[in-house]
């Protein structure tokens, strides 16, 4: 149990001396920021007093006459009623040992048995992916380390849009080009793919398959399903370079099969109604701020009503959290979805959707802008090999994803500590030296030698962590952690800079900063995992 969950308990039982039930869940204790006022704070005695019909600060005073002090040091009240917690050194020091002996697993929450779904990327299987769908990439996959790494039961899915007019352009493009490497006349659709790439698979297609394509009945139908193929398998090769997985890869054909759409209306019957020629579901009768079509005119589908059949599909999987993230430009997309899942006799809060806002490349002060169909995209594979994926990972971490980001591709690849990601591997090389230089005196994990203002600050500093997991994942907040990192990272220049971790004059002293290094390495080590960016030993 880490310091903060200590201090939940001992306030619980004291609202339990005063005849108080309190959850722990109401409790909050954090950091503080000025270490004038403390270790810790809470504002509980502000938060709760109406349980006592009394003034914050008078609650703050039973507060303290009636909390287990073992550990503390003092307490003080301060403004309105905050309590502020000095803590004794002694009591920080147990968690060098605890970091130690549970080394990757350190910081990991107990399971949940809550599943979530992450569903994230779902680029068009139309060509290679474009930067701008980096953030959300990796927005995705951090997110879903984290999560899974604080006890839940992640899936993370790929959806895949394979029944769209996208892709019979593809295939139109990619037969026009097998046309040309057989000389006969083609024509390239106005709407199609003209990259590079296409002209490859065209390339490929040939190779394998030979010349005789095009007297197949069904060949731009073999177009589209092969070009498609392989334009997916090179997607999941980039972002397997970006370390980012898939458990799922759903197909909409498939989802779409067996007359789901046509079950699906049926079922939504109830929550329709025709104007004009076109069927609106009625979502304006829970969350939305008008009706929707879900029938154009014609007959065609919206694009709207087989995504109703995907999510009810995922929810009829057993999941208890959707998570979707999709563009800025789906603001309107949240209320309706979450409107048609009710239908369906679900709660709103089973949906929940993160837009992810645009990204802009600079470099050399200029801005990379670009077009996938006329094929001069500036794609992901690009900047991973020009800036690093490690840049790249940390870099989209940074910042919550609510606002606009420019990606500085000179920052990213300077080697000083005005770059964040090179400050933060830079602390834990230098803790792989420092231990490797020590690597034959003992470690005395009980931290008795611990004392200086720079290892009491890393002691609190490492205890926070598991906490800061817990919110990073509640949250959605995958920034909450590059900004632990950086603060540790903060901390261990500080420390080092302060105290002399070899001392051959005082082996006692220095197996005991010994053993700090290795938990400071250890948590940065985790830390850095959680958003996909390695840990590497020697720069």
């Amino acid at each position: 149990m880490d310091i903060v969950d200590v201090l939940k308990l001992k306030l619980q039982n004291a609202f339990a001396k005063l005849d108080k039930q309190v959850e722990l869940n109401d409790l909050i204790i954090e950091r503080s920021k000025d270490l004038t006022h403390g270790d810790y704070a809470t504002n509980a005695a502000m938060k709760l007093c109406r349980l006592f019909g009394s003034a914050p600060r008078n609650v703050a005073e039973l507060i303290i006459q009636n909390i287990d002090m073992e550990g503390i040091d003092k307490i003080e009240i301060a403004g309105p009623g905050f309590i502020n917690f000095f803590m004794k050194n002694d009591s920080l020091t147990p968690i060098v040992s605890k970091i130690i002996s549970e080394g990757d697993n350190y910081g990991r929450g107990e399971k949940k048995n809550f599943k979530i779904n992450v569903e994230f990327v779902s680029a068009n299987p139309t060509g290679l992916l474009h930067v701008g769908t980096a953030r959300g990439a990796a927005y995705g996959d951090s997110l879903s380390r984290i999560l899974e790494f604080a006890g839940y039961d992640v899936t993370r899915e790929y959806y895949i849009n394979d029944a769209g007019v996208q892709i019979k352009h593809l295939g139109e493009s990619a037969e026009a080009r097998y046309k040309e490497l057989l000389g006969l006349p083609f024509t390239l659709p106005e709407d199609g793919y003209h990259g590079e790439d296409v002209i490859n698979i065209a390339k490929k297609i040939r190779e394998e398959y030979g010349d005789n394509l095009l007297d197949r009945p069904d060949h731009l139908e073999f177009f589209m399903e092969t070009t498609m193929k392989y334009e997916l398998d090179q997607i999941k090769v980039d972002l397997a370079t970006f370390r980012v997985k898939h458990d799922i890869y759903s197909s909409e054909k498939v989802i779409r099969g067996n007359d789901a759409i046509q079950k699906e209306l049926e079922f939504l019957k109830p929550h329709t109604y025709v104007a004009d020629g076109a069927t609106y579901l009625k979502t304006s009768d829970y969350l939305d701020d008008k009706d929707r079509v879900i029938v154009k005119t014609d007959g065609d589908y919206t694009y709207f009503m087989p995504d109703i059949v995907y999510h009810v599909n995922k929810m009829s999987r057993g999941f208890d959290q959707l998570i979707d993230v999709l563009g800025a430009d789906h603001h309107g997309y949240i209320n309706r979805m979450k409107s048609a899942l009710m239908m369906h006799g679900y709660k709103p809060e089973v949906l929940e959707i993160e837009l992810i806002q645009m990204v802009r490349f600079i470099k050399d002060g200029q801005e990379f802008k670009a077009s996938k169909r006329k094929g001069d995209a500036i794609t992901l594979k690009d900047i991973c090999e020009e800036v690093g994926v490690d840049a790249m990972r940390y870099f989209f971490a940074m910042r919550a994803t609510s606002g606009h980001l420019d990606f500085d591709m000179n920052l990213a690849k300077e080697q000083s500590s005005n770059n964040p990601v090179y400050y933060a591997q830079y602390a834990h090389a230098r803790l792989c030296s420092i231990l490797e230089q020590g690597k034959d005196i003992p470690l005395d994990l009980s931290g008795a030698k611990l004392g200086a203002k720079s290892e009491m600050e890393l002691l609190k500093h490492l205890s926070n962590f598991p906490n800061l997991v817990s919110d990073s994942a509640k949250e959605r907040a995958p920034y909450k952690i590059t900004n632990y990192i950086h603060e540790l990272a903060e901390k261990v220049h500080a420390f080092y800079g302060e105290c002399r971790v070899i001392d051959a004059r005082d082996f006692a002293t220095t197996g005991s900063r010994l053993a700090l290094v290795k938990a400071c390495k250890q948590v940065i080590k985790t830390a850095l995992s959680l958003i996909g960016v390695s840990a590497p030993e020697h720069m």
